[in-house]
């Protein structure tokens, strides 16, 4: 497969390399012990440049970072000059490696003052979100190649609002449908904006097969997840307004999802060894969300924002990635517009409730390479 204009890339977020910030809600849920402590994360704060030179010596040509909102408006209007000029180091050390960074506005952490007036459900926060965006599209637009606004913004309104495992911790029926409505037209809104800059924009929707049971209420239960991860974001793709928000249609893609006759999810392929973050890594199911893409929204340019496997088996790792990218292939070959992979993760980092407990690196966090680092760099030259 020619793979000349192919985007390689690695993906990874503020919080996981650097740390929480004090400001942030989530350093509030590791204080109130919900969450274990991220500490300087993986030292990226301070390491950058040489990450970042390691990333383009191994073969990738782009990465994706987020600017952490906390650290950046700590409290709600003064902006904290000190870390402005942390991030344009770090964007301008990227850049001088020869790395094209994509930048990510939200990935999980709010600030304090934001999270505490209800986030995205404050009435206020359409007005307030904006002026962030605006903000950093002034700031850093010059040191950006792509934009990715919201990292999984289902994900963040599910674990924050149903389940109860992020900030703030509800489990509401009825604030999750006002979050999820709230936070993916942030998502699209911020991507009109960014995109009217003249560089690309890509989301980064999470989303996983899902194999029901044989029976009614298994295939109901199904339909409703379903709903949560498709229809949540695919009204607004497909709204004349945003149909031009993004440029990429962009996932991240883990594992799939079995349903059970009772609905409830479970492991799929109920065979496979399932992981400390309670999933069955399983390369396969990206073939099955690459046909759901291109069924519904044909004609669109497609992005694998994120492709990990996060266990200790490094060469199990090295076998589900280099099936994933054959699978996107695969895709590509049949004719579904795909124009890149960033994987999950360049470096070992913080996990959100498992803390440094589950690689998903390439490199650990002494920056040596694993095995499949190898493997992936092989991939990107071809071979």
């Amino acid at each position: 497969m020619e793979a000349t204009n192919f985007i390689w890339g690695t993906a990874a977020s503020a919080v996981q390399t650097d740390g929480s910030s004090p400001a942030s809600d989530w350093w509030e849920w590791e204080q109130a012990g919900r969450a274990p402590a991220s500490g300087d994360g993986n030292g990226h704060a301070t390491r950058f440049a040489d990450d970042f030179t390691l990333l383009r010596e191994w073969g990738f040509g782009h990465h994706r970072l987020s600017l952490d909102w906390a650290r950046l408006e700590p409290e709600q209007g003064k902006h904290d000059q000190a870390a402005v000029e942390h991030y344009r180091q770090v964007l301008t050390a990227g850049r001088d490696a020869g790395l094209n960074l994509w930048v990510c506005l939200l990935h999980t952490a709010l600030p304090t003052w934001f999270a505490r007036t209800g986030g995205f459900l404050d009435p206020s926060a359409e007005r307030t979100w904006a002026a962030h965006v605006e903000f950093v599209a002034e700031t850093f637009g010059d040191l950006v190649y792509g934009w990715k606004p919201v990292n999984g913004p289902t994900s963040h309104a599910v674990k924050g609002y149903l389940t109860g495992e992020f900030p703030p911790g509800h489990q509401s029926r009825d604030e999750l449908g006002r979050a999820l409505k709230a936070i993916h037209k942030a998502n699209f809104d911020a991507a009109l904006r960014l995109r009217s800059g003249g560089q690309p924009v890509a989301s980064v929707q999470a989303v996983t097969p899902l194999f029901p049971d044989d029976n009614d209420t298994a295939r109901q239960a199904a339909g409703m997840l379903d709903q949560l991860q498709w229809a949540s974001w695919l009204g607004f793709a497909r709204h004349d307004h945003y149909a031009d928000a993004f440029d990429y249609h962009g996932f991240s893609y883990y594992y799939a999802t079995s349903v059970d006759a009772q609905g409830n999810p479970g492991v799929y392929p109920s065979d496979h060894a399932v992981n400390a973050l309670g999933y069955a890594p399983w390369a396969s199911g990206i073939q099955a969300v690459l046909s759901r893409l291109a069924t519904e929204l044909p004609g669109s340019r497609f992005l694998v924002s994120e492709l990990g496997y996060g266990g200790q088996d490094d060469a199990q790792r090295a076998e589900y990635l280099t099936r994933a990218v054959g699978l996107v292939w695969d895709a590509i070959r049949d004719g579904v517009d795909v124009a890149g992979i960033f994987f999950w993760t360049g470096i070992d980092n913080y996990e959100w409730t498992n803390g440094f407990d589950v690689p998903f690196g390439l490199f650990d966090t002494s920056r040596a390479p694993r095995p499949s680092a190898y493997v992936v760099r092989d991939l990107i030259a071809g071979k």
